[in-house]
């Protein structure tokens, strides 16, 4: 009996580059034995919904989009309650997530890990607000820059890349917000206004490298966390953007640390964004760490 493999893939993505390599991508899929549904979604949360909704008799599940549409598929896997190994075929406009796990840049070869490679069990996130639990896949982020992604033209992000962001976040500086918020966690508790936060489980995040930390590892069932004050002026505010970029960590400026579960707390609603999409307002959210929460595909270990 064939293996049976689910294909859902964002024919939109990056420079939607899928549609020239798809017939390639399928023929891996059969040369390995695999019977393939393949679902190319329309609109946002198809792929969360057809994942959720999967067969259980799918030996594997393939995906391939930016680093949202991965979202979308291991929150589908999540909400319904039994694990498939995933393969990812990475085609945004950034990838940090696949970048993090070293997959290759050619589709092709790509979708040959996701048939032949080994499975790293990696951690992922859980998002608690109100009465719901979302999942991000390697980023919770509010503040500075969090809603560019989300609303920058798909256009604009093909040929700009991971620039896109920062061009389009530069133009908010003048109106730059901070938001008041208590951080508390295990061993730790702080209250101060920041212009941004992230929580992350990276080695990279807008296409910088090594902008989360060194020694980020990403199965130790802790985040990255990183909250930057908010600046008394240009001046301070450019030496965090060069702090950050360069992680020269300024104590003065931010704070960041290790922990496995967070919570954040404001008297006003705080935009939140998960994996690059729009994660909604809030005024507390808890973030916890699911320790080898994902099994996905990764490349062999050399022999």
């Amino acid at each position: 009996m064939e293996k049976k493999l689910l294909f859902v893939y964002n024919p939109k993505a990056g420079k939607a580059q899928i549609r020239s390599k798809l017939a390639d991508i399928l023929d891996v899929f059969t040369q390995e034995g695999y019977e393939i549904t393949v679902v190319p979604t329309q609109k946002k949360d198809d792929a969360r919904v057809v994942v959720a909704g999967r067969r259980r008799d799918y030996e594997l599940v393939v995906c391939s989009g930016g680093d949202g549409t991965l979202d979308e598929v291991v929150t589908g896997m999540i909400q319904s309650g039994f694990r498939t190994p995933i393969g990812y075929i990475p085609a945004g406009s950034t990838n940090d997530f696949g970048g993090s796990i070293s997959l290759p840049k050619n589709m092709v070869r790509a979708a040959r890990t996701a048939v032949r490679g080994r499975e790293f069990q990696c951690d992922i996130g859980t998002f608690h607000y109100d009465d719901v639990r979302d999942v991000f896949v390697y980023i919770a982020a509010f503040g500075l820059f969090t809603d560019v992604s989300y609303e920058t033209e798909q256009e604009k992000k093909n040929v700009l890349g991971h620039m896109a962001y920062l061009l389009e976040g530069v133009k908010s500086l003048s109106g730059i917000r901070s938001s008041h918020i208590k951080a508390s966690w295990e061993g730790g508790e702080l209250e101060d206004d920041f212009i941004f936060g992230m929580i992350t489980n990276s080695f990279s995040v807008g296409g910088f490298k090594n902008i989360t930390g060194k020694n980020v590892k990403l199965d130790d069932g802790v985040f990255e966390v990183t909250l930057i004050k908010m600046p008394h002026n240009a001046i301070e505010l450019s030496n965090i953007m060069i702090s950050l970029l360069n992680r020269d960590i300024d104590t003065n400026a931010m704070y960041c640390f290790r922990t496995a579960e967070l919570t954040l707390e404001s008297k006003e609603p705080v935009a939140w964004t998960l994996d690059g999409e729009n994660g909604g307002s809030h005024t507390k959210v808890t973030i916890r760490n699911v320790c080898k929460g994902m099994d996905i595909r990764v490349k062999p270990l050399p022999e």
